[in-house]
């Protein structure tokens, strides 16, 4: 694959935005560039329902700020995309004739159904949510839809956004009792026209700044350990309390409120409540935020379109894969740590540790695959590298719980390390997590002393014998196994403590010692 360079304006009712996706030849995706304008085009909008003058000259005043960043980049596509506040201006012909002369761009007007469509389509292309139901609360608009097994089964688009909502405030600086009643009589009589939401009880998705202020805030009440929003999830509880904690606060008050984004701070309470009033409507328990929204879902169709398809077949696999890339990782080395960490763990399922799941051995092998990638920084320190990189950057695919996990086991060291890292993550830790991380965690670090040579010679581990005290692992190897021998004797013993048993470890070969 050719390196490439994607570039997209998102224009909304709020703000737009620049952003730069970089493609490499190994077709792993990193996001270079993000800059954003607060435009409020909406408030644009007169009586008439055109957009004035000054809002068309702002529109390409930021267009043109934007080509000159553009310029410092190897753009091989860029596609411009505006949603509610031009395709419901009825000057819209106005508009884009205007950014046509001005020449920096080309912006197309995405119907009700394609913004809806590009908002799921980043979600399933970012998670591993099966079921959901998105809400994509933008400045003039508020995609909806409702998809299962991946596949869109219903969207729709309302006419109403986090600045139009603000109408039902009169008060800007705090609204009253009666604001707030009002705003969630109209909300409910909007959502009471798509039956097929009523009662579904499946978890609603957040796209979007306002969904996003709402996980910061309350990361903030919570002192919230694991950094990342993607894939957050809220309780519909704390959704509610953190929402009557904005109605009862002064503009000011919210604008200094950790969290909450100052530019957002006049307008989160509308578009908290419409998403509370969603997940009441829904009757969902949890409110999960992504932090991938339209622009997104227009990347992934430009990347995945040709080649045939409009999903990566396992998110989750793709970001372990675009993260041994990222970090320089041996893959035939790390594919052989996952092969015999899959020997290993099985023969300990069979005979000795039958509690482990198929939970378990995915957390296994989505580590092994990832084993130590904090080596590329420093090798002296790769564990400690690799954890604090794993719990500090999302993972696309992967819970947060997940995420911790995997930090773990991939970045294993010892018992008395594992301890040390998880004190800041203690309430989201228990005595039965630290105990399988510590199990899986020895077993990759054998695996990967038995691969230390990067020669891939040792072919299987079997369990030979097994008592209350002791067991025996016998290795097949195909060539010389000086080097995985002398490391593996000095790293049995955290495996030997995880498993309470004595390990005596059998080289099945041809070669003298």
């Amino acid at each position: 694959m050719k390196n490439q360079q994607i570039g997209i304006i998102d224009m909304g009712s709020n703000s737009i935005r620049f952003v730069v996706y970089d493609i490499n030849k190994h077709g792993c995706i990193k996001e270079i560039q993000n800059l954003k304008v607060v435009a409020r085009l909406s408030t644009y909008i007169n009586d008439n329902g055109e957009m004035t003058n000054q809002g068309i000259q702002l529109i390409l005043h930021t267009l043109q700020r934007f080509s000159y960043v553009a310029k410092n980049y190897q753009l091989t596509t860029i596609r411009g995309v505006a949603t509610a506040a031009i395709r419901n201006a009825k000057n819209q012909k106005e508009i884009l004739d205007a950014i046509k002369v001005q020449g920096a761009f080309n912006i197309e007007v995405l119907s009700e159904e394609e913004e809806a469509y590009y908002g799921y389509l980043a979600v399933t292309n970012s998670t591993d949510l099966q079921n959901g139901i998105t809400i994509d609360i933008g400045g003039g608009s508020t995609e909806i839809t409702l998809f299962e097994n991946r596949k869109l089964i219903h969207s729709h688009s309302f006419s109403f956004g986090a600045l139009t909502l603000q109408s039902f405030i009169q008060n800007n600086d705090q609204p009253s009792e009666t604001d707030i009643n009002e705003l969630k009589e109209f909300l409910k009589a909007q959502y009471s026209i798509l039956p097929w939401l009523k009662g579904k009880k499946l978890p609603v998705i957040g796209i979007g700044g306002s969904a996003r202020n709402i996980a910061s805030v309350h990361q903030s009440q919570t002192l919230y350990p694991l950094s990342g929003l993607h894939q957050y999830n809220i309780e519909d509880i704390d959704v509610l309390l953190i929402i009557n904690k904005l109605n009862k606060m002064t503009l000011k008050q919210r604008q200094q409120l950790d969290g909450l984004s100052k530019d957002r701070a006049d307008i989160i309470i509308p578009a908290a409540t419409a998403i509370e009033q969603l997940i009441s409507y829904v009757g969902a328990n949890s409110f999960i935020i992504s932090n991938k929204g339209l622009r997104d879902g227009i990347f992934s169709e430009i990347y995945l379109e040709p080649i045939g398809i409009s999903h990566f077949p396992n998110v989750a696999e793709e970001s372990i894969y675009q993260l041994s890339i990222d970090y320089s990782l041996n893959i035939d080395s790390q594919r052989n740590i996952a092969i015999l960490s899959a020997f290993l763990a099985s023969e300990l399922k069979n005979y000795i540790h039958p509690t482990l799941t198929k939970k378990d051995l995915k957390l296994l092998q989505w580590s092994s695959r990832i084993y130590y990638l904090g080596k590329s920084i420093h090798p002296e320190s790769k564990s400690q590298h690799t954890f604090y990189l794993l719990t500090n950057q999302t993972i696309d695919g992967l819970s947060h719980r997940d995420r911790l996990a995997i930090a773990c086991i991939a970045s294993f060291k010892s018992r008395s390390q594992l301890k040390q890292y998880i004190i800041p993550f203690r309430n989201l830790i228990t005595k039965e997590d630290e105990e399988r991380f510590e199990l899986l965690g020895a077993i990759l670090k054998l695996c990967y002393a038995l691969n230390i040579s990067d020669r891939n010679v040792i072919q299987s581990i079997q369990l030979k014998e097994f008592s209350q005290n002791k067991c025996s692992l016998e290795m097949l190897a195909c060539d010389d196994v000086y080097f995985e021998k002398f490391q593996a004797l000095k790293t049995k013993k955290h495996l030997e403590k995880a498993l309470g048993k004595e390990i005596d470890l059998i080289f099945t070969d041809n070669f003298d010692y």
